[in-house]
């Protein structure tokens, strides 16, 4: 598996450098750091002033960046491997997915240096663009890792199960992990008129379903050495994830990245992302 570990300099960023001796030893390695520097901003300044500032700031910056490299290069557990250092000039969203792309990569692993939520989904942050464009699994982490033995993996339906195991086939973990299942189903009443008796009726129906769908889907995840627990339950999807991620101390959420796509679930939000904002320990969502 490729892997990319975007850095920033930020806390959350070494968490993520953290989370790598709990993965397996990656194919490939890209360390990142992307430099961005402002340009000035004084309409009066004379041209050539304001170039020579901005090159001494770019120079400032990447030696920053060299040296943050280096750093994280030696927190790197023993077992990574074969390491690419990349020190980029440019946009750091346009960046990271652009070398996701050019190198296909399979994982991006990133610490997120949020705005807030608010803020966030108005004007965004690196950590949410990169969610919602880049083509590959995001592993976001917003806070220290303790471990990451117990994984909650919530599953709307068969495409995102059949996602999830292409994900999971890849072995990404270093050791096999304990994969908590969830299916949340939406508290809604048929559009017809009904008693509330047919109503309960209609929601243990649908709840057995949804179990024998995940004990199915449960089956094959232990035939990739993983142990499983399953479990389905009614209400709002990303309210019942974060729930249930407190009620089995889960140490990373797994999410398929569904629904809204492109702008439109960048400006509105998505079950995923609202995990994100949500969650108390790492996401990684999968394509």
């Amino acid at each position: 598996m490729n892997t990319l570990l975007a850095v920033d300099g930020s806390d959350n960023s070494y968490e993520a450098v953290r989370t790598l001796k709990y993965l397996r030893r990656a194919d490939e390695l890209t360390l990142l750091h992307v430099v961005d520097p402002p340009r000035p901003a004084y309409p009066m300044m004379m041209p050539e002033v304001a170039q020579e500032l901005y090159a001494q700031l770019e120079r400032s910056m990447k030696e920053d960046g060299d040296r943050l490299l280096a750093r994280v290069q030696s927190l790197l557990p023993p077992h990574c491997g074969s390491v690419t250092k990349r020190l980029e000039l440019g946009s750091p969203v346009e960046t990271i997915i652009t070398l996701t792309e050019s190198r296909h990569v399979d994982l991006i692993v990133m610490g997120a240096r949020g705005l807030g939520p608010l803020k966030e989904r108005l004007f965004g942050s690196v950590s949410h663009r990169v969610m919602s464009f880049a083509p590959c699994a995001k592993l976001i982490v917003k806070g220290p890792v303790r471990d990451l033995k117990q994984v909650l993996l919530p599953l709307q339906g068969q495409s995102d199960a059949e996602t999830a195991l292409r994900f999971l086939q890849k072995q990404p973990f270093e050791q096999p992990v304990n994969v908590s299942l969830l299916t949340v189903l939406p508290l809604t009443r048929p559009p017809w008129p009904v008693d509330n008796a047919a109503a309960e009726k209609l929601e243990a129906q649908a709840l057995e379903h949804a179990r024998e769908f995940i004990e199915d889907v449960a089956t094959k995840i232990r035939a990739l050495g993983h142990t499983t627990r399953g479990t389905s339950v009614l209400g709002a999807p990303a309210t019942m994830i974060v729930h249930e991620a407190e009620n089995v101390g889960a140490d990373l959420i797994m999410v398929g990245s569904r629904g809204r796509q492109g702008l439109t679930r960048f400006v509105l939000g998505s079950v995923s992302h609202a995990v994100l904002h949500q969650a108390q320990c790492p996401v990684l969502v999968f394509e």
